[in-house]
């Protein structure tokens, strides 16, 4: 008899544990590696899942590559860990390792980052009323290399190139581990203003992520990446030379069509959410990458009131005294009928010459939700303040 292993669980877990809902109506995005979009640093982490136009930091791989060729300082490294979904199992976990260095502006930005999501142990059996066969630990990992490159003044671009692995552990004839290749485009424009208090700034960015192959565990069944596309705008205001306010709102949706769609060969326009409307595993199959790009903003079965509930949007606030200490809250917000994820966040940060350390913190704005009390720490080291460090001695 085959090996089974509950995927679905392990979808779900890594994505939010979202609550499931009885309505026809819940019809959500559904992708393979969704540990890809889950936020792995502490800063944007406490704003409400927010940072692609925010202030350049030494975790910006993930949010906007580009932001690096603008950041004040030629380089640095941060090490992010995250205990995840501790409110459910005590042996998920997501940590990530990322960094730059500028050349120059001609030569333009390098970065790299690599992220690792453990989904601990996991038991296999030869159905789901037998014995125990054994107990594996699977994971999803993903390695990146970008350049960036200051393009005008003000304004930054840059691209990521990615492979991606997820492993779950069922080794027979009909699976096997998935690796698979995507990139990202992104693009940063930030403009000093001068105030009566200073000097604000504004900021504007977006990235087009994960772009790539598609991924498949048994060579029949091909899923997609989640594709995503992120855009935010940022505004600094200081109160003076010490006090600074920063205010954040970011929109991002997954450009990967769903199952329950009116692209569907039998789908019927009088009963959108019928389970007939659901495309088979080979018109699924036939989709390209390409294809789902424009499929993913025409494609819901409710037409365009459901492709706007696919738009999950955040907003954020981060207080800075010194540019040293910092505190941060925020909200994001995720329609119920695409995955209900809903919460607040809170953070703090301290950052003494080439060191820094953050925290983030989440609380669910919905009952009985996996996502409620999780924590993220991040430590970064800044290759300025360690020069300057060294220079003092």
């Amino acid at each position: 008899m085959k090996k089974q292993i509950f995927l679905f669980a392990l979808l779900v877990s890594t994505a939010a544990f979202v609550q499931a809902q009885d309505e026809d109506r819940y019809n959500p995005v559904l992708t393979s590696v969704p540990s890809l979009t889950i936020t792995p640093d502490a800063i944007g982490g406490g704003m409400g899942d927010i940072g692609v136009s925010t202030k350049p930091n030494l975790n910006s791989q993930f949010w906007n590559s580009s932001k690096y060729a603008l950041a004040e300082s030629q380089g640095g490294f941060s090490i992010s860990y995250t205990p995840w979904l501790r409110k459910i199992v005590n042996d998920i976990d997501l940590a990530y390792l990322s960094g730059y260095y500028q050349i120059s502006d001609v030569a333009g930005t390098l970065s790299a980052s690599l992220k690792y999501f453990s989904l601990g142990e996991v038991t296999l059996r030869q159905s789901a009323d037998q014995i125990v066969v054994e107990t594996v630990k699977p994971y999803e990992m993903a390695f990146d290399l970008g350049y960036s490159r200051k393009l005008a003044e003000h304004f930054s671009m840059g691209v990521n190139l990615r492979f991606v692995l997820s492993d779950l552990k069922v080794k027979s004839e009909e699976y096997h581990s998935a690796p698979a290749f995507s990139a990202d485009i992104n693009g940063f424009y930030s403009l000093p203003i001068e105030i009566s208090s200073g000097e604000s700034q504004f900021n504007l960015g977006f990235n087009l992520s994960n772009i790539g192959t598609k991924i498949s565990y048994d060579d029949f069944n091909k899923n997609f990446m989640p594709t995503n596309f992120r855009l935010g705008a940022s505004y600094y205001l200081p109160f003076d030379k010490y006090n600074r306010l920063g205010f954040s709102l970011e929109a991002n949706k997954l450009l990967v069509p769903t199952r329950t769609s009116k692209y569907a060969e039998k789908f019927d326009a009088n009963d959108p959410y019928n389970p007939d409307n659901r495309m088979t595993d080979e018109e699924w199959n036939d989709i390209s990458v390409i294809k789902a790009l424009g499929m993913s903003f025409a494609d819901a079965p409710g037409g365009f009131k459901e492709e706007m509930q696919e738009i999950m949007w955040s907003a954020g606030l981060e207080y800075s005294y010194n540019e040293q200490f910092f505190v941060r809250a925020g909200y994001c917000n995720e329609n119920e009928w695409k995955g209900n994820r809903k919460f607040f966040t809170l953070g703090a940060g301290f950052k003494w010459t080439a060191f820094r350390i953050d925290v983030g913190y989440v609380i669910s704005a919905v009952s009985q939700s996996a996502l409620d009390n999780v924590l993220r720490f991040t430590l970064a080291f800044d290759v300025d303040g360690l020069k300057e460090l060294t220079d003092r001695r």
